[in-house]
């Protein structure tokens, strides 16, 4: 189907890059303005679900099982946008992604450096967000080992989460033809951590095989849990060593489709060299 091939274009970027949630949505936009095609309008709406939301922290209130978590939470240095009244502070935000790392990664954010940006939206997601990258060494670079997020900037529900880690050992990242037709490990895989996770509001209707990628030298697969209702998250895994490395929720994936849509009866493709530009930028920071 159309729709599914929709997916499958978020789903690749997203198994490619891993990098973060800005440079994620840059490199889609690039991605979709290069190889535009018709599209199915899929009908959308964007209540917050019960899931993947995490109540509005105290601001007076910063502890953990007993203990204070000691990190250094700062807004990015290329960041640009402006958060409005009804958005999350900045501290906010980071403290609703460092409870969704401990739930999700099991992390522990005890001298931790987290770096946030706000983003009033782009083409291709036209929601305001907040996006978070975490990582234990001041200065970033290319090899550090980082966690990111993007959550919904008002509500704080969570678009995507991944992980990133260079390996020390280097593997082919060429697709692997056999797991097209063999992904059970990995479908047995997802739908634990989608369970176990509750990130769908049915239960697990199948899994299937979406793409594979690479993130830096870590090959990685991606596969599409599907729920009883129709939801999608797309979770991505190391194909080297079945690391879990993150996912993308079914909200993002509708946000951007519809986005899509509109785009394609727009017939408006976007400012390429603006994209490319946020995506330079995204990866100039990262490699500081």
């Amino acid at each position: 189907m159309k729709q599914k091939n929709t997916v499958k274009l978020t789903a690749a970027t997203f198994a490619i890059i891993g990098a973060g949630a800005i440079f994620f949505y840059s490199a889609a936009e690039m991605t979709y303005a290069a190889n535009s095609k018709k599209v199915e309008k899929v009908p959308t709406s964007y209540q917050v679900s019960d899931h993947l939301e995490t109540e509005l922290p105290n601001p007076e209130t910063k502890e953990e099982d007993g203990a204070k978590v000691n990190n250094s939470v700062s807004m990015d240095s290329l960041n640009t946008g402006t958060p409005t009244d009804t958005d999350l502070t900045m501290e906010e935000a980071a403290e609703i992604g460092n409870q969704y790392l401990k739930d999700i990664f099991g992390l522990d954010l005890e001298g931790a450096y987290v770096s946030m940006s706000y983003n009033p939206g782009t083409v291709t997601f036209p929601r305001a967000f907040w996006s978070g990258v975490v990582s234990f060494q001041k200065e970033l670079k290319p090899e550090t080992t980082r966690w990111t997020y993007m959550m919904d900037a008002v509500t704080g529900e969570l678009f995507t989460i991944y992980y990133d880690k260079q390996l020390d050992v280097t593997v082919s990242l060429d697709n692997d033809a056999a797991l097209e037709k063999d992904y059970r490990l990995y479908a047995e895989l997802a739908q634990k951590k989608t369970e176990e996770c509750k990130l769908l509001d049915s239960p697990v209707d199948r899994v299937e095989y979406n793409c594979q990628g690479y993130s830096g030298n870590n090959p990685t697969i991606s596969v599409d849990v599907i729920g009883e209702n129709g939801e999608i998250v797309n979770m991505a895994f190391s194909r080297y060593d079945q690391t879990f490395l993150g996912f993308l929720t079914d909200t993002s994936r509708k946000i951007t489709e519809s986005a899509l849509d509109n785009i394609m009866e727009e017939g408006v493709w976007g400012e390429t060299e603006e994209f490319e530009n946020n995506a330079i930028t995204y990866k100039t920071n990262v490699a500081k």
